[in-house]
Formats: structure tokens, C-alpha cells, sequence
């Protein structure tokens, strides 16, 4: 008995000692290099052939935008929107207020909608202007208003919206001149 207690446990420790070797041999072949500062090497601005990093292409002005909108992509573009307005006539407010006939009509005027301070405060009518300002960056344009709204960064699908906020009007304002 003594014997094969002796077998058994020189093949366990045998199996150990081979399973450590592997082990120590597959670190030599297979161990990562590291790097000699850790992180990762961010890339660098791409530079022009005149050594000048690239500018951006000044923007458009809004009547020019305006000028070039379509009315049936700021439809779609507007879908984001219908989440918390309503567009029809005489619709109902939801979260924010109705926009059917929001072109020069008075900021925070809606019936029955509960602005917030900040935009009561703001004043003025809601030119092209002011819309796309305000929809550009929402929280921006009118710090504190409780429109959770991100913003809409691109300049030609604002000039899409307005050229659509303009049809949902019985008298549409005319879009302003571009020069």
C-alpha cells in the first residue's frame, strides 16, 4: 500500500511540475510589452501642406440657409420635436407648448402652458433668427429655460425646421432677404 500511495503522489506532483513549466515557458514566448509611459499616444492635428492647421469653413448666414431650405426635410428633421409639441392648429400643448403659428408670435405666450421664468423674462417675439438661435442650443440661448432639448447643431437642418415652422401658419411670415 505504501507503494502505490508513493505512485499516486509522484504522478500528482509530477502533473504539477509539468503544468509549472508550460506555465513559465508560455510567459517567456507569449509575455506583453509595455509600454515605457502608460496610455495610449493621442493623435496629432493633421497639418496642412502651408504648415497652418485647417479652418473651418465660415458659416452661411441664415436668410442664405433659409433661401436653400426645404420645407418637407425640416418635416422629418421636426420628428425629434413631436415628442413634446404638437404642430397642428389649435393642438395641444404637451410637454412644451403647440408650435402652429410660432413664427412672430410672442415668446412664452402660448394659452395654457406654463413657461419658465427665464423665457417669460426673455421678451420679444420669435423671429427666424431667435428660433434658430434658440434651437441651435436651448439652455444656451435662454439659460434656465426647462427645455431639456439638447440643440440641433447643424445650421442647414435648423434652416429646414424654420422653412417648415413657416408653413404651419394661416399667414406665413416672409422669410428675410438674403443679401
Amino acid at each position: 500500500m505504501n507503494i502505490e500511495t508513493n505512485k499516486i503522489a509522484g504522478a500528482v506532483f509530477g502533473t504539477l511540475l509539468f503544468v509549472v513549466g508550460v506555465n513559465v515557458i508560455a510567459s517567456g514566448l507569449f509575455a506583453p510589452k509595455k509600454p515605457a509611459v502608460p496610455g495610449y499616444d493621442l493623435p496629432a492635428p493633421e497639418e496642412t501642406v502651408g504648415g497652418e492647421s485647417a479652418k473651418a469653413a465660415p458659416a452661411e448666414p441664415l436668410p442664405v440657409l433659409l433661401a436653400k431650405a426645404d420645407p418637407a426635410k425640416g418635416q422629418a428633421a421636426a420628428k425629434k420635436c413631436m415628442a413634446c409639441h404638437s404642430f397642428e392648429k389649435g393642438g395641444p400643448n404637451k410637454v412644451g407648448p403647440d408650435l402652429y403659428g410660432v413664427v412672430s408670435r410672442p415668446v412664452a405666450s402660448h394659452e395654457g402652458f406654463n413657461y419658465s421664468g427665464a423665457l417669460k423674462a426673455k421678451g420679444g417675439n420669435w423671429t427666424y433668427e431667435e428660433i434658430d438661435h434658440f434651437i441651435n442650443n436651448p439652455k444656451g440661448y435662454v439659460p434656465g429655460t426647462i427645455m431639456a432639448f439638447a440643440g440641433v447643431a447643424k445650421p442647414e437642418e435648423r434652416a429646414d425646421i424654420l422653412a417648415y415652422l413657416r408653413t404651419l401658419s394661416d399667414n406665413p411670415v416672409p422669410l428675410p432677404a438674403a443679401q
